[in-house]
This record gives C-alpha cells, structure tokens and sequence, in this order.
C-alpha cells in the first residue's frame, strides 16, 4: 500500500544550531584549559556534549498534516513533538510573538508557543487552550487549517 502524501508538509530550519555549536565548542576550549582539574573538565565537557544534542534536537520545526490531526516537532532527533486534532481546532488566525517571547517551546501569554525562529506565527485555539506555531509560511498554514476546520464543520452538519 502507497503512503499517502500530507496535504501541508512545512519545514523551518532553525538558527540556534550555529550558536549552540559556539558554545559546545567554547566548553570544550575551557575543559580542555581545565584538564588538570577534574570536577571542571567534566563540567565542561557534559556542557559542550548537552549543547551537541540540543543543537541536533532543535536543527528544524516540522508541520506536517497526518491525517487527522497536524503533526508539531522539532529535529531531527525527536524529543519534542505535539499533535493537534483537527476535530478539537475551534480558531486559527494568522499572528505575532515579539522579541521578547523567544524561540523554542514555553508559555506566553498568549498560550504555547512552538518557534524556532522569526516572529510570525500561527495561533491555534483549542476552546479555552491556545497553541502558537512559528512558521515561516503563516499564509499557508493559516490557509491549510481553515480548511481542515470547514471540512470538519461540513461533516459535523451532514451527520447531524
């Protein structure tokens, strides 16, 4: 059986992973300058192996339509990942985060925001729960999940 191609399938490279490699690489500088003095030199060490693996868990941002539900995650190695169904989706509007509300996954204000660079967003609520997803592609994502919604609104109707 062949696998059927998403609908919306969107992938952001990040720009932490430069930076995260700066710092592995400045921890090792310092473990190596420290080689003489054991706890730091583990310290260190540890510190430039956590920022590797960081930066291979937060390279890109993945959307992706997986049926019935949108597929979050970041990678490519899968820590961090989120679905939405569609069915639970009450609102999307295209929107913001400012400077201040960083990249990666935290609460803001305004809910959950998955970022992994830029400001523009898409806000996803879910009744009184709200989902930010960071894109590059707000129009498109924005344009893909509105769709989905009047689809479930029009198969809600016909079963009524």
């Amino acid at each position: 059986m062949k696998p059927v191609k998403p609908e919306y399938e969107h992938v952001q490279k990040g720009i932490i992973r430069p930076v995260l490699y700066g710092c592995a690489v400045v921890c090792l500088a310092i473990a190596w300058s420290t080689r003489d003095t054991p706890p730091q030199v583990v310290i260190f060490a540890a510190s430039a192996l956590f920022c590797v693996l960081l930066s291979a868990a937060f390279a890109h941002l993945s959307v992706r339509d997986e049926g019935d539900r949108l597929s979050i995650g970041f990678g490519p190695v899968p820590i961090f990942r989120k679905s939405i169904f569609y069915k639970d989706i009450t609102t999307v509007q295209k929107d913001r985060s400012h400077f201040l509300s960083g990249w990666g996954i935290h609460l803001t204000k305004k809910g959950w925001l998955w970022n992994i660079g830029g400001f523009d967003c898409v806000c996803i609520e879910m009744g009184k729960k709200r989902t930010l997803v960071g894109t590059d592609d707000p129009d498109g994502l924005t344009t893909f999940l509105l769709s989905r919604i009047n689809e479930q609104d029009s198969t809600t109707r016909k079963s009524s």
